[in-house]
């Protein structure tokens, strides 16, 4: 790969990293003096600065050859012996798609956010953690190593935590951060014990660095690939425990089984956070990694039969929740979970282009459905239960027609952004050589196609109950301010026109979606099998998918259309044991949430105290036994030292004492003291000695 030196390169994470800072640390001063404006001023100001530059660079970029990046290397981060790290920036093909989608999509959210936030206190707070999360996931796709992109990896978890549980002081949404923060620690253990066991497998290689160009030119190397192929750990191929260990990274942050349990709790923070986050950020970044990692994933099709299959679980699975949630907002996160699937269906079956096509189109029409969700509960005073909204497209007719686009885009209708990326996946699912699967991924496109057809019905349920029919709400509902419906236009237009730079080559145009990214994904291209299906065969498939999306359209708006059909409340009272059960099945979402309580959350807290017992009954006995005889040896040394020692010593002392005082009385001064003094000594000798002999 050729490097270009871009200088501004930088410039694109520091610009939010500076809204966070001021705001984090003078945000609170400047609302109180300057009002909210001076706040927003900022941290609107500072992506779309962000955007500027990434635009700029992806122009330059644009006129590079394809084999080029930009780069700009900005200190060395750490040496150690022979192994260096620096930190510094790259912006491929693959990154510069992914900048624009994270700097355009972010800074019309921030836009959003004013209206939707405006009667917010901490309005310094939230703009501060909006603009800290853009820092955090630029420097995500901008790392030019495995080591700078795993410090956006976890910023954004951080960031995620922070905003998740803006409102902390309700503990249902305190709760709902921790679990997304614990959730995610789960899988970026996997990401760094994958991590660190392809730096073991490459070391023999004097491997220096850990930049993505030269860990795949060392990996694309014919005999370092064939020295990996044939290596083994514990039996399993080297190359398959690498990635599906990164892929349990991916699970954590982009929301897949069995680490999907937090996505649909971030529904607890603002409104525009969870656009943040399900559209154009941090679920995405496993999908972006799957991706970079595409020279590796390709050499394993074990690996890539576990992120498809996973995929496509994921995807029906969550579809099929999605079918009876009444929050508005919760019918949104399954779907962004459900999509996600479908996005890593995609990569693993070497469609890597595909998956950040659907990427692209899914972070507008999924913004579009989020912010027009928030939309619906400012206007109806900030109810989320369809149940109680209804005849809403008359009263909030921007909200209504942007929404309804956004539907029709992600049921994958055609002419919608969303049908050209999800009719490609279902195509490259089914053609494709590479899995080891009975059928190869005829299975999965059938689940796949199953997952359609819930999406397309789960979403126009959404909508019909929602905005036809009359309002069974309290108060009067009302269209969202100007800052609000303008975003909401721009990506109503997104979701409508923003697949068409990936036509499908079948119709005989122009792609240029694919022909983009094709140069990033050369070196897994020799990998990457088809089983051979003819176009008559894509041409069915294609007719296949309309038809799905329009089934799940045509059966939505006969059961939810004005909720003048009795049908859906027959059946939900029908006495039938069977259909009952069905429905408290799926409506409480398999009960997985309570499965991981009673399996994992219950058992870790009995755990700790079993720890707790044990700490107090044995260690601390044990400390405090310690320390009760060291306490007696101390009282016996200390006596023996007080009345011992210090006795002898003070013995002496006492007796020299006393001695002196005695012998001070002979000193008298006096002469003839002296003389009796010699005199009576003189007697006592002539006495003694007399005595004695």
């Amino acid at each position: 790969m050729e490097l270009h030196p871009f200088p501004y390169l930088f410039l694109i994470p520091l610009f939010p990293l500076l809204g966070a800072v001021v705001n984090g640390l003078f945000g609170a001063r400047l609302q109180r003096r300057m009002g909210k404006n001076a706040v927003h001023a900022l941290a609107i100001a500072m992506p779309w600065a962000s955007f500027a530059v990434a635009a700029t660079a992806f122009a330059t970029l644009a006129g590079l050859s394809g084999e080029s990046a930009v780069h700009q290397s900005l200190w060395p981060w750490f040496s150690i012996g022979q192994f260096n790290a620096d930190m510094a920036f790259s912006m491929d093909r693959l990154s510069g798609v992914m900048t624009l989608i994270v700097t355009f999509v972010g800074s019309l959210i921030h836009v959003y956010s004013t209206g939707y936030m405006h009667d917010e206190q901490s309005y310094w707070r939230f703009f501060a953690y909006l603009n800290l999360f853009m820092f955090a996931m630029l420097v995500l796709v901008l790392g030019d190593s495995f080591l700078t992109m795993f410090v956006g990896w976890e910023g954004v978890g951080l960031c995620s935590y922070l905003l998740i549980s803006f409102w902390y002081k309700d503990s249902k949404n305190a709760a709902a951060g921790m679990k997304a923060f614990v959730v995610n620690r789960v899988g970026d253990a996997g990401f760094l014990i994958g991590l660190a066991l392809l730096i073991w497998a490459l070391f023999p290689e004097n491997l220096t660095g850990l930049s993505f160009r030269e860990v795949q030119e060392v990996v694309t190397n014919p005999a370092v690939r064939d020295r990996l192929l044939s290596s083994e750990v514990f039996g399993v191929g080297l190359v398959s425990l690498i990635c599906v260990l990164f892929f349990v990274g991916a699970t954590g942050k982009s929301a897949q089984i069995p680490l999907y349990v937090w996505l649909p709790d971030a529904m607890a923070g603002p409104t525009p956070v969870s656009a943040l986050i399900h559209a154009a950020t941090m679920v995405t970044a496993g999908v972006y990694m799957v991706a970079r990692l595409n020279f590796l994933f390709a050499l394993s099709p074990a690996a890539m039969t576990v992120v498809a299959t996973v995929g496509a679980l994921t995807a029906i699975f969550a579809a099929t929740i999605g079918l009876f949630q009444y929050d508005i907002k919760k019918v949104l996160a399954y779907s962004t979970v459900s999509q996600l699937g479908f996005m890593f269906m995609a990569v693993g079956v070497g469609a890597y282009w595909v998956g950040i096509f659907h990427l692209m189109t899914h972070a507008f029409f999924k913004a579009c459905l989020f912010l027009g969700a928030g939309s619906v509960i400012m206007g109806c005073h900030h109810e989320q239960d369809m149940r109680h909204m209804g005849g809403l497209s008359k009263l909030m007719p921007v909200t209504a027609i942007t929404y309804l686009l956004a539907c029709f885009a992600i049921a994958g209708f055609p002419f919608f952004s969303g049908f050209f990326s999800k009719d490609e996946i279902l195509w490259k699912v089914f053609d494709t050589g590479n899995l080891l699967l009975p059928g190869g991924g005829k299975l999965l496109w059938l689940l796949g196609a199953l997952a359609a057809v819930c999406t397309s019905f789960y979403m126009f349920r959404s909508y019909y109950l929602t905005f036809s029919g009359a309002y069974r709400g309290h108060g009067y509902p009302h269209e969202s301010p100007r800052s609000v419906t303008f975003v909401l236009s721009i990506l109503g237009i997104l979701s409508v026109v923003g697949g068409y730079v990936g036509l499908p080559i079948l119709w005989g145009l122009p792609n240029w979606f694919e022909h983009w990214l094709e140069p990033v994904f050369e070196p897994s291209a020799p990998f990457i099998l088809s089983a051979g299906g003819t176009h008559a065969t894509e041409w069915t498939l294609m007719l296949a998918s309309v038809g799905i999306a329009l089934a799940g359209f045509l059966a939505a708006r006969w059961l939810y259309k004005g909720a003048a059909n009795p049908v859906p409340a027959r059946l939900l009272s029908s006495p039938n044991p069977a259909l009952r059960f069905v429905h408290r099945l799926v409506f409480n979402k398999y009960y997985v949430d309570e499965a991981y309580q009673a399996a994992f959350v219950r058992k870790s807290l009995d755990l700790s105290r079993v720890l707790y017992r044990f700490d107090q009954g044995v260690i601390d006995f044990i400390v405090n036994a310690c320390g009760t005889v060291s306490r007696f040896f101390s009282a016996i040394q200390g006596w023996i030292d007080y009345r011992l020692v210090d006795g002898m010593v003070n013995g002496v002392a006492t007796l020299m004492v006393t001695g002196g005082r005695v012998l001070k009385v002979t000193q008298t001064g006096r002469i003839q003291s002296y003389v009796y003094g010699i005199m009576g000594g003189a007697i006592a000798l002539v006495v003694a000695a007399w005595w004695l002999y």
